[in-house]
């Protein structure tokens, strides 16, 4: 083969490959851009759902969805985003989007339901990275533990740990620092709540 058929060749390989390689590249930007979509999709329906859950439509006659507000809390350093339930144009519950950084396997979402006394509607955990068969327990479709928070409040002499620690809740079976982290979270923001109240609902 002459050296001018070799570069031509060369050549005819180079842009081949160069073809090829921005059809893959323009491929895997469409499948990602049709999967984000679709994530995000998925994300916001479970959101949906489980805001369902921690109060339910009765306690409310607004679309708590809207106008969400976020609080930045320097005693824990984190943020709390509030949706407020009215009723009869009265306070009447919040949904609250909150997180602990003390789960087994790190962070753990979770959305908590308060009346406005604070009592507990519910508690639903959103994402987590705990491990499957032990630590996981704290999501409703492996078990009911997570309802264990429902018409629960401060007082009334409740114990705010697990038992292993003396209090009134459970741990699981060869895992006490995930439930240890929730039980926590969880008092921590129906204290935060009891303290801005009535900074959440003037907020405008």
């Amino acid at each position: 083969m002459s050296a001018v058929s070799a570069t031509a060749l060369s050549k005819r390989d180079a842009v081949a490959l160069g073809c090829f390689a921005l059809a893959v590249g323009v491929i895997l930007v469409l499948a990602n851009a049709l999967t984000s979509d679709a994530i995000e999709n998925n994300v916001q329906q479970r959101f949906n759902a489980a805001l369902t859950e921690v109060l339910p439509a009765d306690y409310f006659d607004n679309d708590i969805k809207l106008s969400p507000l976020t609080f930045e809390d320097t005693t824990q350093l984190k943020t709390r985003t509030v949706y407020r339930g009215w009723n009869n144009n009265a306070p009447a519950a919040v949904v609250i989007s909150t997180h602990t950084p003390d789960g087994y396997s790190g962070r753990i979402d979770m959305l908590i339901g308060l009346t406005y006394d604070s009592e507990v509607t519910g508690v639903r955990v959103l994402n987590h990275k705990e491990t499957p068969g032990l630590g996981d327990d704290i999501e409703i479709r492996k078990s009911d533990w997570i309802l264990s928070f429902n018409g629960k409040q401060l007082d009334a002499g409740l114990r705010w740990e697990v038992k292993r620690d003396g209090g009134d809740f459970d741990q699981f079976t060869g895992a006490t620092i995930t439930p240890r982290a929730i039980v926590r979270e969880v008092r921590q923001t129906i204290e935060w709540f009891a303290q801005h109240r009535q900074q959440i609902y003037s907020t405008k």
